[in-house]
């Protein structure tokens, strides 16, 4: 078992060249310095297939750090920062390079943790490498990123690899959502506030909606994003995280044991979505050109490298039902796409409508009470409620209002830390918390692939165009339209 401890490190990145190490890990890396939050003997070993000096590596990589950073570099940071710094030039297809890397890390009696910033066909060589030169031991760490498979079956196998080589306590798998200041504040608002606790259920709530809604199309990822689609993408790994964190039971303690054991369970009660139901409950959609912040904007088959045959979704709306005693008759409409017409994600809650109305000689319908959970831009938290109406006037009007967590919002801009920040430090103490453990993901690809298979086996199941800077198709509307729901309106 890893123990959480805030001992010096061995930081080893495997793919320190590429876009993940120059866009996130790196700037992160930074903060975590300028923090102070690195142990002061930790190392950073940047491995790349490169021949060249630690030199030649940090003063490419400063321009890189400056681009992606959104603030000045501090000269004494960034020395500091630097001087952590090894690069080590291993070709990880290479067994015998690995022993490189070995001769660094004996240097020091550091914890060692293996960052895989690296394409999933790689994994598996730098499992046998790192096994073949006995750099496995407990307590070293390993971090692997998304996706891990595109499928089940795909998902196991590199499961079933790294596990001949590492154990599952010594194994950090990241969603970057789970690092996010607002992901993490749900678990404060369901587990210390009595008036949510008790009535987060099916006796109070009418029904969930949860919007993940992104602005850019697929910034030149186009064969990556081909063979995965806004399923595999978002819903797979994020949706999923965001309705397990909504829905889970209140775990014995935080330790990540507990937590990883009640999302579990919510991924296990999902109803199956499969050839049978297909129509009924999902929507998927692909953008056409259009217009996004005055710009106009190619369709997704106008893009860089495209297949004009492809029918990979770019958005997904879906009708989510769990079976379990909590949430039995509470419906969860998730949705997101890629060119809609703004960026924001938010969850909104609806609370049931009253079955009497006191008031309805002049309200002849009451405002349906909502709290509004902005994950971004803006965290934020605002709950739709009823008053009287000020004013002499005999009549007693009801009039909608809205209570907002403007604290909340200041504090987050305040003390905002990137997700990769967090995770970073998390993966350097040993706490798994924010990671997500084998079964969490075998058992959400379990209900993702029958969905997949049955638009793939369907009729009427292909991608419907919708505008670039709109929300989406149609039919996405119609989904809960069916219900008598609407999406709630952005704001």
């Amino acid at each position: 078992m890893i123990i959480e401890t805030n001992h010096a490190c061995d930081l080893v990145i495997f793919g320190a060249k590429g876009d993940l190490t120059k866009r996130k890990l790196l700037p992160a890396l930074y903060k975590l310095e300028k923090s102070k939050k690195i142990h002061k003997y930790t190392r950073i070993i940047a491995s790349g297939r490169a021949d060249w000096s630690t030199e030649d590596y940090i003063e490419k990589i400063k321009t890189e750090v400056k681009n992606f950073l959104n603030e000045e570099i501090n000269d004494l940071i960034w020395k500091n920062l630097s001087s952590r710094i090894f690069f080590c030039n291993i070709d990880v297809h290479e067994p015998l390079h690995f022993f490189r890397l070995k001769t660094i890390l004996k240097q020091k009696k550091n914890i060692i943790v293996y960052y895989c910033a690296v394409p999933p066909n790689t994994l598996n060589s730098i499992f046998i490498g790192l096994g073949n030169a006995h750099l496995n031991s407990v307590p070293s760490r390993i971090v692997l990123e998304k996706p891990l498979g595109v499928c089940l079956k795909t998902s196991k196998k590199i499961n079933d690899q790294i596990s001949k080589y590492f154990l599952e306590s010594q194994i950090f798998r990241i969603d970057h959502y789970l690092g996010k200041e607002s992901i993490l504040n749900l678990f404060a608002l369901r587990f210390s506030n009595t008036c949510l606790f008790y009535n987060w259920n099916n006796k109070t709530i009418d029904h969930i909606q949860i919007t993940v809604s992104e602005e850019v199309g697929i910034e030149d990822r186009w064969n990556y994003f081909n063979m995965m689609g806004q399923m595999k993408d978002m819903v797979q790994n994020h949706l999923l995280q965001i309705l397990t964190i909504l829905t889970m039971d209140q775990p014995k303690n935080i330790s990540s044991e507990s937590i990883q054991h009640e999302k579990v369970k919510i991924l296990r009660s999902l109803n199956p979505i499969n050839i049978h139901n297909i129509n009924k409950k999902t929507v998927r959609g692909q953008y056409c050109s259009g217009v996004i912040n005055e710009k106009k904007v190619p369709s997704y088959l106008e893009e860089n490298g495209a297949n004009k045959n492809s029918l990979t979704e770019t958005f997904v709306a879906i009708k989510v039902d769990l079976n379990n005693k909590q949430w039995s008759g509470v419906p969860f409409y998730l949705r997101t796409g890629k060119r809609l017409a703004h960026k924001y994600s938010e969850i909104v809650v609806f609370f049931k409508k009253k079955p009497t109305n006191l008031f309805k000689n002049l309200n002849s319908e009451l405002l349906q009470n909502k709290l509004i959970i902005r994950l971004e831009p803006n965290p934020n938290i605002i709950f739709d409620f009823s008053v009287k109406a000020p004013g002499l006037e005999q009549e007693y009007k009801i009039e909608n209002s809205q209570l907002k967590s403007s604290q909340f919002s200041k504090k987050y801009s305040k003390n905002s830390i990137d997700a990769y920040e967090r995770l970073l430090f998390e993966i350097m103490r040993g706490v798994q918390s924010l990671f997500v453990c084998r079964d969490e993901i075998e058992a959400a690809w379990k209900w993702i692939d029958p969905i997949i298979h049955a638009w793939k086996n369907s009729k009427n199941t292909a991608p419907q165009l919708y505008m670039s800077g709109t929300w989406g198709p149609k039919n996405s509307d119609l989904l809960l339209a069916h219900d008598g729901r609407v999406w709630y309106e952005f704001h």
